[in-house]
């Protein structure tokens, strides 16, 4: 399954950086892709291991609120 946010508070590849370490601790994820332009992430993930609510709390305790597309 894929889910894409819009998330704001992207200004960099450091932030990137961030966000793909922050959600590749979560089992279940498989890809994660930053666009620093766009600001958008998109997520791949294994629905049987984890969520949306689950990638949606691991941004904004990053400091990335989401806001789903």
């Amino acid at each position: 399954m894929t889910v894409n946010y819009f998330t704001p508070a992207i200004h960099c590849e450091g932030c990137a950086a961030s966000i793909k370490r922050s959600l590749g601790k979560l089992k279940g994820v498989e890809t994660v892709n930053v666009n620093v332009e766009t600001r958008r992430v998109s997520v791949e993930f294994d629905d049987a291991q984890t969520g949306e609510l689950a990638i949606q709390e691991r941004l904004t305790m990053a400091g990335f609120q989401p806001e789903a597309e």
